[in-house]
């Protein structure tokens, strides 16, 4: 793609979102998530194979249908009321503007589009769709999480974290396996939302970060299947080590930085004496633990079956990656941070 093309569509990213993130007016966060959605169509389809053009057709007619609907909320509220403002939203069309951004995110069960999207664009492309293409639809979520309906966010975050785990069991393809493990992370995220929007801003941040490091790791890597994880040790030691490390902290394992933001929910939701549920999404995130650990297991405990033959790829030099060093670094170590949240 032409380098001018390029740095135009991702500043129209960045406007859109901006658009989003600053307005108090429905019409404008409309229109900001609607720029978001048409920057990064020619990004889906900068390699010209039937597969791109694919993902990126669906994705448009996922994202229009989203955005009828959120316009159609909106509309019905303006003309109730009289009101466009963000803070007051409307208590009829609360659950379908709910619903329209939670299927712009990718939850389940409007969760359908996302591995079949991601499956068909590029790792970096991806990386933009898993993780900065959430913030606008995000954070409106937090702007109405007062009045949203909690026993929607409740059935849609349980089915989020089942979907999660359940789908991403029998992928062999990395894509796949990140949109399912989206699904899973953001369903944990809507859980906490009505009764802490803090923590699930928190939450949210801490799988931006963790999401990031393990794409860029694959990108580095040059991997998008689980045979191609399986013989990068020969190429790059240090960085299939920090992978696997990446892998466990999204699973969740303690003392690594995805610890956190579980640790913090669960301790939410028996605070709010909800402790069945916070029963039912531990007991369905072991699924996606499953998965996680089998992706640990073929990166650093199985052998290609057979090595290089030349000197040893990994003694050549190797450019410093400084922002996938920043990044792994965070991605792994910001579980001291509990006490400090827990207790201010």
């Amino acid at each position: 793609m032409n380098p001018l093309a390029l740095i135009m569509f991702l500043i129209s990213l960045t406007i859109g979102t901006v658009i989003t993130l600053s307005s108090h007016h429905w019409l404008l966060a409309w229109i900001g998530l609607e720029i978001n959605t048409l920057a990064l169509l020619p990004l889906m389809t900068k390699t010209p194979h039937p597969r791109a053009i694919e993902a990126a057709t669906k994705y448009f007619l996922t994202q229009a249908a989203a955005s009828a609907l959120m316009l159609f909320s909106c509309l019905i509220n303006a003309l109730q009321t009289g009101e466009w403002s963000i803070n007051t939203p409307p208590d009829l069309m609360t659950n379908p503007l709910s619903i329209a951004l939670v299927m712009k995110l990718g939850l389940a069960p409007l969760h359908f589009w996302l591995p079949e999207v991601l499956q068909g664009i590029s790792l970096p492309t991806g990386l933009i769709l898993s993780t900065w293409q959430k913030i606008p639809p995000m954070a409106l979520l937090f702007q109405i999480s007062p009045h949203i309906n909690l026993n929607l966010m409740i059935i849609l975050s349980l089915a989020s974290i089942l979907i999660g785990g359940w789908g991403g069991i029998g992928q062999t393809q990395l894509r796949k396996i990140m949109a399912f493990s989206s699904i899973g992370h953001l369903g944990w995220i809507i859980l906490v939302l009505k009764f802490n929007p803090q923590l699930s801003l928190f939450s949210f941040i801490l799988y931006i970060i963790m999401t990031t490091a393990l794409f860029i790791s694959l990108i580095l890597l040059s991997s998008t299947k689980m045979s191609q994880i399986s013989t990068s040790w020969t190429k790059n030691p240090a960085m299939t080590a920090t992978t696997m490390l990446i892998l466990l902290s999204l699973a969740g394992l303690p003392p690594l930085t995805g610890f956190l933001p579980k640790l913090l929910i669960i301790l939410e939701l028996i605070k709010q004496n909800m402790g069945i549920f916070a029963t039912l999404t531990m007991l369905a995130s072991l699924l996606a633990l499953f998965f996680y650990l089998r992706l640990t297991y073929v990166i650093s405990l199985t052998l290609p079956p057979n090595s290089h033959n030349s000197s040893a790829i990994w003694r050549t030099s190797l450019k410093p990656y400084l922002m996938a060093t920043v990044i792994n670094v965070m991605a792994l170590a910001l579980l001291p941070l509990a006490p400090t949240i827990l207790f201010t």
